[in-house]
């Protein structure tokens, strides 16, 4: 089922043992088109400190009660290794990260989730007894992960091969895979315009010096997608 990036946004957080704050952002692979990390915000919980959860431990979502389950504990998450907000996600962080929580890359391999088309949802974390996350030597470093934030990314201009045709408001996730399959994009007037849905495979060039996004269609091509009804594809 496709779901409403846009709508996940605030969602509750559980932990097996308790809350941890609330969905604050997702990181996506600019070339993939994957949502790899949800990044959660965990209040008075953990003050001052990111936390990025990955899919590989979230069950489905609970759209009553805007409630996302992870299948770690809190300490677990807590252990982590921390990662800087003001810092892009680096391959050697990804890297370190995966090696704590015992999950296959998925860097590695030729499906989205490295071996398979869908992350290992129930894996949890097993760290040696008195290891931290702290004490885990990271491995030389690979080039970095190409990881954006769809906060960051929401309200990029659209070009199409023919000038401006609007700008990006939401992003269409499948709930199983997490692969964005499609973009929702204003065009017209900012609050009179209509919503179309553009797939991501039209994608050619995302500018993030210039806030803007080009896609292979012409403005006409464009009058002719479907218009975005959240109520038929959430």
């Amino acid at each position: 089922m496709l779901r409403s990036i846009k709508q996940l946004y605030r969602d509750r957080l559980g932990a097996l043992d308790g809350p941890i704050g609330h969905v604050k952002d997702f990181y996506f692979d600019d070339r993939s088109w994957v949502v790899r990390y949800l990044i959660a915000d965990t209040g008075n919980w953990l003050p001052g400190r990111q936390v990025l959860i990955s899919p590989h431990t979230l069950g489905n979502a609970d759209v009553g009660g805007k409630f996302l389950a992870v299948n770690l504990t809190r300490q677990q998450i807590e252990d982590s290794p921390p990662i800087e907000s003001h810092k892009p996600v680096s391959r050697q962080y990804e890297e370190e990260y995966y090696r704590y929580y015992g999950w296959p890359n998925y860097w590695q391999g030729d499906g989205l989730w490295g071996m398979s088309g869908l992350p290992v949802l129930g894996s949890t974390a097993k760290p040696l007894p008195g290891r931290s996350a702290s004490v885990i030597r990271p491995q030389p470093r690979l080039s970095d992960a190409h990881l954006r934030s769809t906060q960051a990314v929401n309200g990029y201009h659209l070009h199409a091969s023919d000038g401006i045709a609007g700008f990006i408001c939401d992003f269409m996730m499948d709930d199983a895979s997490w692969a964005i399959g499609q973009l929702i994009i204003k065009t017209g007037h900012r609050f009179t315009g209509k919503e179309i849905q553009i797939p991501t495979d039209k994608v050619v060039q995302i500018s993030y010096e210039n806030s803007a996004v080009s896609v292979d269609l012409t403005r006409a091509d464009l009058e002719q997608n479907p218009a975005h009804d959240l109520i038929l594809t959430a």
